[in-house]
């Protein structure tokens, strides 16, 4: 059983916060090449080709992808064959928080008080969002969240009578919404069932899985499908400038829930999706 100490996870959270700012993941680069090859607006491919050049040279030059850096959250999955016995675990997260965002000059977007708005708290404290797997070790997650596309994020409270038509049409009702606010082509993270609070961790959480890696139930797995098609009819396009890469992936997370309920999360992310795991084992 490995001993996990403080250093261990200062150490690793603040790589993760660098690491996840500055490279693009490469689900999402292989899916705007995917775009490139697929998109026939010619403004649209500009753009498309643009986002992966910003995203060269972020990796090259060890800088941000986006000057929004995000609220950093942060998933932790505490699995088997660890000792974490006597850890203050949220102050070494906290710590290492801290520690990447300053080494890495990122922008210091965190008000302390979100009525009096007034402090800025130097990045944290981040959200923390615990949880227990049967894998061995401790798996560390960073998910920086920009909030032009945060401010765009949906909760629907639909009866548990809705048709399948209703359920598709509540959820491109939120990109719509989103238009071209949040930076397009986006990813959409879905969280289904539940409760109303645990459907939006569930769509937060769905951002973290590989957008080219469907569902491993078929049914759900036909819903990201015919979603991602509805979707990218809707002519939005990077940047709200049209064309037909509106939305680059649809993953969707699924829970038991009330029979007298049905509640659906959208959180939707930019094209900018930043996440970076280590597992400490």
């Amino acid at each position: 059983m490995r001993k996990i100490t403080e250093k261990n996870i200062i150490d690793t959270i603040s790589r993760l916060c660098l690491d996840s700012n500055i490279n693009l993941r490469r689900d999402v680069e292989k899916a705007l090449l995917r775009a490139v090859e697929k998109e026939n607006n010619k403004q649209a491919r500009k753009i498309l080709k643009q986002l992966l050049e910003n995203a060269k040279i972020a990796k090259s030059e060890r800088i941000p992808l986006c000057q929004d850096t995000g609220l950093p959250i942060v998933f932790v999955d505490i699995g088997r064959g660890v000792d974490i016995t006597g850890l203050d675990m949220e102050s070494a997260i906290n710590r290492g928080v801290r520690d990447g965002y300053d080494r890495g000059f990122l922008r210091n977007s965190v008000v302390r008080d979100p009525l009096q708005r007034s402090l800025l708290s130097g990045f944290t404290p981040c959200v923390i969002h615990f949880g227990l797997g049967r894998h061995k070790g401790l798996r560390l997650t960073v998910l920086p969240k920009g909030f032009g596309c945060e401010n765009k994020t949906k909760l629907i409270m639909l009866y548990p009578t809705a048709t399948m038509a209703e359920i598709k049409k509540s959820i491109i009702s939120a990109v719509i919404e989103a238009g071209p606010d949040a930076c397009p082509p986006y990813i959409l993270g879905i969280g289904i069932g539940g409760s109303a609070d645990y459907a939006c961790q569930l769509s937060k959480k769905a951002l973290l899985r590989p957008i080219d890696k469907k569902s491993g139930l078929k049914h759900v797995a036909r819903l990201e499908e015919e979603l991602l098609k509805e979707a990218n009819k809707l002519d939005i396009g990077p940047m709200g400038l049209g064309g037909k890469t509106t939305v680059l992936g649809v993953n969707i997370l699924a829970h038991s829930t009330h029979i007298a309920g049905f509640p659906i999360c959208v959180n939707i992310s930019c094209h900018a999706l930043r996440s970076a795991s280590a597992l400490l084992s």
